[in-house]
């Protein structure tokens, strides 16, 4: 039997194999046989959609694809409506609860590719017949990685400052109101990735961005006159792991110990980041002398990107949602 691996190709009697192997599969008939979007046997609202680009059905041409940051812009089943029962599922779908799974590929004929798991961006609220979607591949940063991926090039980075091996400090975004129901959306409009969910998968990226903050705290207490500090500076989650609760230790200028935690991203500064409850449970046992040091709009060609920080107190402004749960009997 099959396994389900990121960027494998699979034809669908070998998906069907996978996620229904107790039915039978009948060749270009059938659900699994034939159909895009397939409901998972036993999984209410988890569902694998095939998808073929360039897709004619009668006379509807599907206009589908990838963009470079990992969203993908879908079309449903033609005669779908915004009132379909799949459709209201694909519009409240929560990619902590349940899973769409891709399968994906350029041409009939052509075997499909698994480009794994996707999360719900936006619709347009005023096409129906079909409806069209934006998702988000959860997995795209480790996909652009991937050597074997037959449908998009890895994605090129652009510079976006001279500058290299550098952070930009600025003032941290301040706490947003709550948006009003009668917000607008407008589909046409280019849909921001969900860099949280990249980010996510991406070790390397975090490890950049505590190297950049290690180098800043080290330059500041040398500019300061104070080299011996410097030198005690510690890059606590490279020496014993994540467990610590936060990345690096360092000092003020007084010699007071400073602990740091730090969250990168490629995308902007009001992007959202994950913390572990061993994170937040140090960050709340040392508010005056935690800090969060978030970096946004990372570049990895020149390794630069900007950096605001939060003390304790400025973190009880964040909101927090749980997205994870121990049980025990």
């Amino acid at each position: 039997m099959p396994t389900l691996k990121l960027s494998s190709k699979y034809t669908r009697r070998e998906v069907h194999s996978i996620f229904s192997p107790e039915t039978k599969f009948t060749p270009q008939a059938g659900s699994w046989g034939l159909h895009g979007i397939i409901s998972v046997p036993d999984r209410p609202n988890d569902f694998v959609f095939f998808v073929t680009f360039g897709k004619q059905e009668g006379d509807f041409e599907f206009d589908e694809s990838v963009s470079d940051d990992g969203v993908l812009t879908w079309q449903s089943q033609p005669k779908q409506k915004l009132t379909t029962p799949n459709i209201q599922n694909f519009i409240s779908h929560d990619e902590l609860l349940n899973n769409i799974y891709l399968f994906l590929r350029t041409g009939k004929g052509k075997p499909y590719q698994f480009m794994g798991r996707l999360k719900y961006l936006t619709h347009d609220p005023d096409r129906e017949q079909p409806v069209h979607f934006q998702w988000q591949l959860l997995d795209w940063e480790s996909l652009i990685k991937d050597e074997t991926l037959i449908v998009f090039p890895a994605t090129s980075e652009v510079d976006v400052r001279t500058e290299t091996n550098s952070l930009v400090e600025t003032p941290a975004p301040q706490p947003k109101a709550k948006a009003g129901n009668n917000r607008k959306r407008n589909f046409n409009v280019r849909v921001k990735p969900d860099y949280m969910a990249r980010d996510a998968s991406n070790r390397d990226l975090g490890s950049k961005g505590e190297l950049l903050v290690l180098d800043l705290e080290r330059s500041k207490l040398i500019k300061a006159g104070k080299p011996e500090l410097a030198e005690r500076v510690l890059h606590v989650s490279e020496v014993e792991g994540d467990g610590a609760g936060y990345d690096i230790r360092s000092y003020n200028v007084d010699g007071s110990t400073v602990y740091i935690e730090v969250k990168t991203t490629t995308g902007g500064i009001g992007d959202s980041f994950f913390m572990s409850a061993n994170e937040l449970a140090f960050a709340e046992a040392h508010l005056s002398t935690y800090r969060l040091a978030r970096v946004f709009n990372y570049n990895g060609s020149n390794n630069s990107g900007d950096l605001y920080v939060l003390d304790g107190v400025g973190l009880t402004d964040c909101t927090f949602r749980p997205t994870n749960y121990q049980v025990s009997i």
